[in-house]
Order: C-alpha cells, then sequence, then structure tokens
C-alpha cells in the first residue's frame, strides 16, 4: 500500500490527487512539495482532512453514507506546520490573548494603539496562522499567504484580533440581544441548531468561505438583520472583507429560507384552541388567526414604472406589503409573499393561500381595512370586523363584533407585527441590491420572532 506523500507524515494509503487541473495545483501546493509530480499511485492520508471536507449526506438520496467520502472540492488542510498547540500552556496564552484584545478595543481605539500595546500581543508569542482556522480547508489565496509566513509578519488579521466573535457572547446576554435579537446565547445556540447540519456543507453564491465558523457566519447575518449595519462595517467587525460578507449574507438568506420554508408553522385547531388564551375563548372561540398588513421601505427604484408600482398611498413612500397572521396564541403562522405597495389588501389575500389553508367553521380576525369578507364567506370562514353599526352583517358566515373588543383582542398581531420591526432592516430602506430577496429576509426575521419568549399570556 503506498504511502502518504506529505512530508514528515507516515500513514500508509488515503486519497488520489483530483483529477481536475486546478485543484490538483492546490492539493501541491498545500502539502509543500517541490518540484512534485504526482504518479497514479500518489496518495494523501485522511490525517490531513477535516471533518467538513466529507459528505455525510447523499446528494441526491438525502441518506448518510456508510463510509466517508472525499468532497470533490476538499483540499488538505492539516498538517504539522499548520495544526494549532492544544496543551494546557497554549491555552493559557490563548486566554490571555482574548484578555488582552478586549482590554485593547475597550480602552483604545486600534489606530491610536502605542508601541506597548503591540508589544504586548508580540510578548505571549502569538503562532500567525494566516487566519487559518483548523476545521477549515485551505483556498489558494490562504496558501499562497502560507508561503509568505518566513518572509512577512502579521500578513492577515488574525482570528483573535476581531473587534467581535461568537466568543463573546458566552458570558454577555446584552450583547447577544443586542446584535441578535434573541435573549441569550443558549438562544442563539438553539437556533443554529435548527440549521444544522445542513449549515455545514452551505453552497455559497460566489466563493468558498474560508477563516470563519458556522457561529460567526450566522452571527453576522443576525447582526445585519438586527442593526442594519453596512456590509463594510461587519467586514471590520469580523476582520474580513466587503466582498466576503456579502457572499456570506446572501448566501445564508437563500439557506436559511429555503431550510425555515420547510417547517410547517400552519397549527392545527387543537392546537390553536389548546394555547388560546381565556379572554379568545370566552369571546371568540372560533378565531383560527389574527391578520394583518404590514409595509417595508425599499430605497426609491430607478425605473419610473417600478416607482409607480411600489409606491405606497397610505406611506407615502415605495414600499413592499406583506400580510401577517398569528395565532390567538401569539405564535406567528402566515406570512405571504412581498407585494409592490400599490397592490390592494384584497389582491393579496386573492393570491396568498390562506383561503386553502383555513377550514369552515374558522374565524378570521382582522381590521376594517381588510373589506375582503366575500372572499372568505364563500367558504364558510367567518371574519371578525369592528362595525360601529351594531348589528349582524349581510353575508353569511361572517362574524361582526363591537370595536372595544376587538380592539383588545387584535393588540397581539400589533405586537407582534411590532416586534419583527425591532429588526432594522425592515425600518430603513432596503437596499435595492436585497430587494430582490425582501421576502426571504422578511420571513427570516419572523421566523426569528418566534423564537422569542411569549408575548400573550394566559
Amino acid at each position: 500500500m503506498p504511502s502518504c506523500c506529505v512530508p514528515n507524515c507516515t500513514e500508509n494509503g488515503g486519497h488520489k490527487f483530483p483529477r481536475d487541473a486546478k485543484l490538483k495545483k492546490l492539493w501541491l501546493k498545500a502539502i509543500r512539495r517541490v518540484k512534485f509530480e504526482p504518479k497514479s499511485g500518489a496518495r494523501v492520508c485522511h490525517k490531513h482532512f477535516v471533518d467538513n471536507d466529507y459528505g455525510k449526506i447523499g446528494k441526491y438520496s438525502g441518506i448518510q453514507h456508510q463510509r466517508r467520502i472525499l468532497k470533490k472540492t476538499a483540499i488538505p488542510s492539516v498538517f504539522s506546520w499548520t495544526v494549532q498547540p492544544t496543551s494546557e500552556t497554549a491555552r493559557e496564552k490563548r486566554l490571555r490573548i482574548r484578555t488582552s484584545r478586549r482590554n485593547l478595543f475597550q480602552e483604545k481605539d486600534l489606530s491610536t494603539q502605542s508601541t506597548n500595546d503591540i508589544q504586548i500581543l508580540d510578548d505571549v508569542n502569538v503562532s500567525h496562522q494566516v487566519d487559518i482556522s483548523i476545521n477549515q480547508p485551505l483556498s489558494s489565496d490562504i496558501i499562497s499567504e502560507v508561503d509568505q509566513i518566513s518572509c512577512t509578519k502579521w500578513t492577515q488579521t488574525s482570528n483573535i484580533l476581531r473587534m467581535f466573535s461568537t466568543d463573546l457572547l458566552l458570558t454577555d446576554n446584552e450583547s447577544v440581544n443586542y446584535y441578535t435579537g434573541l435573549e441569550s446565547y443558549s438562544k442563539f445556540k438553539l437556533v443554529l441548531s435548527t440549521l444544522m447540519p445542513m449549515a455545514n456543507d452551505i453552497k455559497y453564491r460566489w466563493s468558498r468561505v474560508v477563516g470563519l465558523s458556522t457561529d460567526d457566519q450566522f452571527l453576522m447575518l443576525l447582526i445585519k438583520l438586527r442593526r442594519n449595519k453596512p456590509d463594510f462595517e461587519i467586514g471590520k467587525i469580523f476582520g474580513v472583507s466587503k466582498t466576503v460578507v456579502s457572499n456570506v449574507l446572501i448566501s445564508w438568506i437563500n439557506f436559511v429560507n429555503d431550510i425555515w420554508k420547510l417547517i410547517d408553522i400552519w397549527p392545527s385547531r387543537e392546537l390553536v384552541n389548546f394555547y388560546m388564551p381565556e379572554n379568545f375563548k370566552r369571546n371568540f372561540p372560533s378565531t383560527r388567526i389574527i391578520i394583518d398588513g404590514t409595509e417595508i421601505p425599499i430605497q426609491k427604484p430607478s425605473q419610473p414604472d417600478a416607482q409607480k408600482v411600489t409606491f405606497s398611498q397610505y406611506k407615502h413612500k415605495n414600499t413592499l406589503k406583506f400580510l401577517v397572521g398569528s395565532s390567538p396564541g401569539g405564535l406567528l403562522t402566515f406570512c405571504s409573499e412581498g407585494y409592490a405597495g400599490s397592490v390592494s389588501d384584497r389582491q393579496i389575500v386573492e393570491r396568498s393561500n390562506l383561503l386553502q389553508i383555513c377550514d369552515t367553521g374558522d374565524s378570521i380576525m382582522a381590521d376594517r381595512g381588510f373589506n375582503v369578507q366575500d372572499l372568505f364567506a364563500n367558504k364558510g370562514i367567518g371574519i371578525n370586523l369592528p362595525n360601529f353599526l351594531k348589528g349582524k352583517s349581510q353575508i353569511p358566515g361572517v362574524l361582526l363584533k363591537h370595536d372595544q373588543k376587538l380592539a383588545s383582542q387584535r393588540v397581539h398581531i400589533e405586537r407582534l407585527i411590532g416586534l419583527t420591526k425591532t429588526y432594522k432592516i425592515l425600518t430603513s430602506e432596503l437596499n435595492q441590491y436585497y430587494v430582490p430577496i425582501a421576502s426571504k429576509i422578511f420571513f427570516i426575521c419572523l421566523m426569528l420572532c418566534n423564537f422569542r419568549e411569549g408575548i400573550v399570556h394566559k
């Protein structure tokens, strides 16, 4: 059995070199063999690959592999010159580095650091790995920088010098809430767990991301949604370029939307009744959903036709409109696609699937603006609307209630819509770059609100 061709490696067997010329060149550069031309029997053993380099689930079958299969895009990245030490001394050094970093960024601006500050980092003998994580494969750019380490120092900002990372969230729930909208770090990990293990094999929009963990990438997405910081600023926070930030955000928005769309958030009639507050059970026991419309502002389109279609007479600006629904228990259970601001409520209801998912005998609660009673009455679905002229509706199957009672009940959906607007990306004018995926952004923000603590009391 042929031995591994990596220098100083004594293992036998392994993986063949790829046939693709570009990928083969990256392998050769990674293993650092000068003037080496691999023959048909040349091998690189499994010790030089990380777990993420192996496919765990079949691409077409969806079934877990019985044996580890190397991905076609995998590049060896674990070597004696890249693996970080794990001794107790090394861990103490990393702890001192983290403490020094926090002090530096809290007390001084990086642009005015003194020579003594730089010396502090140098004294702890930082093993500069050009931002290489042993859990991530090498790219051609990173490999190129690795080759230059011997003649160049501090060629790239290391992970330990980032202004922000998930490490800082471990004991600081206030920061978690400020940057993500979630209550604690454990809630952050819970939300991320709904996307695992698929997030480890995410297909990026442009190129593969190196040097950012899955946690950091998800945190980057939440910061964008919660604080709506520019891509340039997020890049500075995480020590990456603006292009990498855009690649991560677009890829993760599409990925998270696709995964969470598979979740059936429409509850059964039994679940709605079980979690229904007592005041609903007394006054409106047949209520299945409370609906309302909301709009998010967008930048004024350059085309006159687009400006006209997206202009909202209600908001007096260019917007996208959504129909949102919640159960009486406070769970957001319905979200339509985004429509231009000039589209009427009736058109949104007709184009959505709300009529199809409601059952005969259900009641829908809405405000006076939703003059769509006939759409629901044709299916035997009641709709609770405020009515100043107290009396029965002329439309069969439609339930009309008094304003005062309905106002107290509809506060549920108003508060939930307000909760989605705590994600500032929905309150500022959405950049034209993100308008094509605005429906996905809104849906993700809505789903994140479902992970928050309940706002409705029994």
